[in-house]
């Protein structure tokens, strides 16, 4: 789930080719995610963008490692992903990310086309071969991004997390296996101030092929409570755990802006 930052002017361009040109300006929700470690230690900051605009969408995430935690992985990225809407799914057309980890810069991407088919357009580094993954395979897969994006559509929709998501992004084929745990209503804590019912989300991450020189760490399962804050056909997720290979951290959302909503969470 790591990845890097292009240029202002690159990321502005993509992001403004995925709508078609029309006077109605795109629905926009902006998020801040932070996320702690082993005892307390803030680790990371996620900024999370999502526009809509008619059938079309357009997701842009940004990662920073955060205080200490630089000193052992120092991490900036950007992803981002514009797709079509349909009325079940959402379509990635094409799928960009650059990661910036302890010096090292590594660029992905992938483009979706209409009959289902995949292309790797990730440039891997002149030390390493590329990362090769048979057509058949990465057939009807989409990015990680629009994995989550339609998790929050079908919760909206259909009140459920069962689904199973076939996903490639550049460095690896993997499931996104998404399951029903019970709901819970979430109380205060040290972190944020949220208060109210939520719908939990299981997710396992099931390995199908991994670059074996990608030096990135993710996660293997973990728990997503979800919120519906914002009107419309998404639910928001207000705090994760997710079990990696430095153990359990813990996400919460902190601030949330957008559809009317301007919500400060965290206790700063």
């Amino acid at each position: 789930m790591i990845f890097a930052r292009p240029g202002l002017l690159t990321a502005l361009i993509f992001i403004a080719a995925a709508f078609p040109a029309s006077a109605t300006e795109p629905e926009r929700v902006e998020a801040r995610f932070e996320i702690f470690g082993l005892a307390g230690l803030h680790v990371l900051t996620n900024r999370t963008t999502v526009q809509e605009r008619g059938d079309h969408y357009a997701i842009a995430t940004d990662l920073d490692t955060r205080g200490l935690a630089s000193v052992f992985v120092d991490l900036t990225s950007h992803s981002e992903v514009q797709g079509k809407l349909a009325r079940d799914a959402a379509l990635p057309d094409a799928y960009r990310a650059d990661v910036r980890r302890n010096g090292d810069d590594r660029h992905y991407g992938v483009d979706y086309h209409g009959d289902g088919a995949v292309i790797n357009v990730s440039t891997a580094p002149s030390s390493e071969r590329p990362f090769s993954v048979a057509a058949e395979q990465m057939r009807g897969t989409v990015d990680q991004l629009t994995a989550f994006f339609l998790l929050e559509r079908q919760l909206a929709q259909r009140g459920t997390c069962r689904v199973v998501v076939p996903v490639f992004d550049g460095s690896g084929l993997y499931n996104l296996r998404f399951s029903d745990a019970e709901r819970e209503t979430l109380t205060a804590d040290g972190y944020q101030n949220f208060t109210g019912p939520t719908q939990v989300c299981q997710v396992v991450r099931e390995e199908i092929l991994a670059n074996r020189y990608k030096n990135e760490d993710t996660f293997r399962r973990g728990r997503i409570w979800y919120a519906r804050l914002v009107g419309g056909d998404r639910m928001v997720p207000v705090r994760m755990e997710f079990d990696t290979r430095f153990g359990i951290v813990t996400g919460y959302l902190a601030e949330l802006r957008g559809r009317g909503v301007n919500l400060h969470l965290m206790r700063e």
